[in-house]
């Protein structure tokens, strides 16, 4: 808007570029728009991925990402096995710095390969001119900026690098030196652009690429979820285990990350990212049940009746109610698709200038407050323009999310058995113990979800619908119903296999801090973008934890307004989306995407789910039964450079460093520390130092605890020795651990728990024999 830009300045893009992708399936022209959209676009978020360069103290630079500069730990030669990110067909490997991009080192596109990029055009796609762009040092170039030789991110001209930051830019120091580029100060001349393909487009895994290092298009899927992404790699590039950042982001798994780190909630919640199959079924299941009621700044998302005076999905919205799909995991993001499709963007920097007003960026420790539409709406030319294409991405959605079926990947019909009777039992086993919870196809009337009224079921009343359904399932009228649906040939014909219904926590028993994500809940920043029906969920009650320095069983009551659960995940292509449960913790990651490797990730994670006695366990506390707790592998500390700090810290660091022994390193950077190895990484992921209790006696008292940890931090560690061992460390560390136990916000720290259905640890049904849990693996292979 400064730069006189308005939303229809940013009209989409029409090329139908990556036409080999998704199987070449065919598009129409608006779903081409919607495809490039997804891949392509950015609205603008290459200024909030530059200043979290700096919020990050430099751990995280997406510059360096892209480069493949000599003495870095990886190149483009080894970015699939070292990012698991995705190459852009027809680049190649820098040969050396690159004049035409002030010396970095970025991709080339190879000679007569391919279509050129049309999409950096900058007489079709203007760029935005304002600061130094176009006026002599940077050109202004597309909005949709330039390839950098990954899939998902655009490199854009920095508008802040002027001729002043130019005459300080020094291309071999930013890769070799320190003492340059750990600077809050150093202007880059590029900044870099993310779309939503970065973390969802993946090799396909019914045409899987030979060399994942060097795919064709032919070889990729927009939408099958970068389940091989090594997050801990790509925010600290540097990859350095004595930085807490990186112990903390290294429990993240392939495949997995924390959509709240940014806006931070407090709580370690790493998640895998979602594949989008069959989003036509899932509408349909919607419609079923889906109906969610909306109320104040909910009710400004975007519906399809704003964009269609007739169409079948106007069904979809009749205010204030709306019924729609769920996509996070623990289904708050309820105000319809293009509602949920929209948070997405502001979540990846869309709209940072107002976003990031409304939180502490990754440390917390302030009450988070609603991102409004109705501002984004005034003041953001980039939020409008993602509105108004939002129906195209979402028509292309619909399109192209397909199921890949393992007959028809390479050497996959090796992996299926040809025995009826095994495929039978298999399916009478799904019948009885999934289907209730992993199919879009279900008897009807539903014993206690369906209802005349269905949005009564979306909110306080959820519990008494949930648990009268739950309780019909473990009837023969509902198997025997349910049988006779699975047994049909077309069960597998246009179903979701997933009920969409949120399952409580109590009942699930996976790890508690998803379900406990604070984020959508009233009042906080995606207050506009989770439905009514969500924030007036009951409490599920009380959950049991176990104590992560004694192993013995605790509870904790979870509350109210929306946590305490989490919607079942779809089995389509279960195959191919090993390892297993909402943080990828069952089974074993292989970073080829072949079909081979596919399958032995999907056994390894099957049968920990069917055989929960397989599962990993703690390293300290796994002799007393208590399953794995991610724990630091180092030393680590929290630092920051001396570039990074405030220059009031700067000032302050003679008389700071006398008061606080051991605050300062030598070269004076902050270094906060030591944490022994083998630490829980919930004790600081989940510290929560402001008070959810908003009256003044709790915040006093929450206030006076957080002192008292942190004077005892201060004075036991000050007073470790500087060459202490290992052990001496973990002594003094132990009495403050259980203070910082006190304060985690999500206190259950064991992370491949829960799903124990079919197995002997569900009460009031019996587990099942280990022929009934092969034949049922032998049926999922189907699906």
């Amino acid at each position: 808007m400064r730069a006189g830009r308005t939303a229809e300045s940013f009209p989409p893009a029409d090329e139908d570029y990556f036409h080999d992708m998704d199987g070449g399936i065919a598009l129409s022209p608006d779903e081409v728009k919607g495809r490039n959209m997804w891949l392509v676009w950015s609205g603008g978020n290459d200024r909030f991925w530059d200043v979290l360069t700096n919020y990050s103290f430099g751990t995280f630079d997406l510059l360096k990402t892209i480069s493949s500069a000599p003495g870095l730990k990886y190149s483009r030669d080894n970015r699939w096995e070292y990012f698991g990110v995705v190459n852009e067909p027809c680049f190649e490997k820098a040969k050396g710095p690159d004049p035409k991009h002030f010396g970095l080192w970025l991709d080339q596109r190879i000679p007569n390969c391919g279509t050129p990029d049309p999409f950096s055009d900058p007489a079709k796609y203007p760029g935005v001119e304002i600061g130094a762009r176009g006026h002599g040092v940077v050109p202004v170039g597309s909005y949709y900026g330039e390839p950098t030789g990954i899939v998902g991110l655009r490199l854009f001209p920095n508008p802040a690098f002027d001729e002043a930051a130019r005459k300080k830019w020094d291309a071999k120091r930013f890769y070799s030196d320190p003492s340059y580029y750990q600077s809050k100060d150093l202007i880059r001349p590029y900044r870099v652009g993310m779309a939503c393909g970065f973390c969802h487009i993946g090799p396909s895994p019914i045409h899987p690429p030979a060399d994942p290092d060097h795919p064709a298009w032919a070889d990729l899927n927009s939408t099958v979820g970068s389940q091989y992404f090594w997050f801990d790699r790509v925010f600290v590039w540097s990859a350095d285990p004595s930085n807490f950042v990186f112990q903390l982001l290294h429990s993240y798994r392939p495949g997995s990350l924390d959509t709240s780190l940014v806006s931070s909630d407090s709580i370690v919640n790493p998640r895998t990212m979602n594949a989008v199959y069959d989003l036509q079924d899932r509408m349909g299941q919607a419609l079923r049940y889906g109906r969610e009621p909306l109320a104040g700044g909910e009710l400004n998302n975007k519906q399809f009746n704003d964009f269609f005076k007739d169409s079948p999905l106007n069904a979809f919205y009749q205010a204030p109610l709306v019924n729609t799909p769920r996509v996070l995991k623990d289904a708050s993001d309820s105000v319809g698709v293009l509602g949920a499709l929209n948070r997405v963007y502001i979540n990846i920097g869309l709209f940072s200038e107002e976003w990031m007003k409304h939180f502490l960026t990754f440390t917390g420790g302030k009450p988070l407050t609603p991102i409004e539409i109705a501002t984004a709406e005034r003041n953001s030319s980039y939020w409008r323009a993602t509105e108004a294409q939002t129906l195209y991405m979402a028509e292309f959605l619909l399109q192209a999310g397909r199921p890949d079926k393992l007959a028809d990947a390479p050497g996959g019909s090796a992996y299926l058995t040809n025995d009826t009777s095994i495929l039978d039992r298999g399916r009478t086993v799904f019948a009885e113990r999934c289907g209730r919870c992993h199919s879009s196809k279900l008897p009807a009337p539903l014993q206690g979800m369906q209802t005349p009224n269905s949005e009564a079921c979306n909110g306080p009343n959820y519990l008494d619908c949930w648990n009268k359904y739950w309780a019909w399932t473990k009837t023969e009228d509902f198997k025997s119903k349910m049988r006779a649906i699975v047994q049909q040939p077309d069960f597998l014909d246009h179903n979701y296999l997933s009920s969409e219904f949120r399952i409580p926590v109590t009942l699930l028993r996976t790890n508690a801090c998803s379900p406990l994500a604070t984020n959508a809940i009233a009042g906080n920043v995606w207050d506009n973008f989770s439905s009514h029906g969500y924030k007036s969920l009951p409490s599920v009650g009380e959950i049991t934890v176990k104590d992560p320095f004694t192993g013995a069983d605790l509870t904790y009551q979870m509350p109210a307004g929306g946590r305490g659960y989490t919607r079942p995940p779809s089995l389509i292509s279960l195959w191919s989306t090993g390892p297993y449960l909402l943080n990828n913790t069952l089974g074993d990651f292989n970073a080829s995407p072949s079909v081979a490797a596919r399958m032995e990730s999907f056994q390894s994670g099957i049968e920990q789910l069917l055989w929960p006695e397989k599962r990993a366990v703690d390293s300290v506390l796994g002799d007393k039964g208590v399953g794995l707790i991610d724990r630091t592998t180092a030393t680590s500390y929290l630092s920051a450079p001396p570039g990074y700090l405030p220059d009031a810290l700067v000032a302050l660091r003679k008389p700071l460093g006398w008061l606080l022994p051991r605050f300062f390193d030598s070269a004076g950077g902050v270094r906060i520390g030591p944490v022994p190895k083998g630490t829980p990484i919930g004790l600081l992921g989940d510290l929560y130092i402001v008070s959810e209790k908003k009256d003044i006696g709790s915040e006093i008292a929450n206030l006076w605890n957080v002192f008292s940890v942190a004077s005892r931090a201060k004075r036991d560690l000050a007073a470790l020795p500087a060459d202490a061992d290992e052990e001496t460390v973990r002594q003094v560390f132990g009495p403050l651990a259980r203070d910082l136990y006190g304060l985690s916000k999500c206190p259950d720290y064991v992370v491949n728990r829960g799903h124990y259905f079919g197995t002997d640890r569900v009460s009031g049904e019996p587990g099942l024999s280990d022929a009934d849990k092969r034949a049922l693996i032998e049926f999922l292979k189907t699906l």
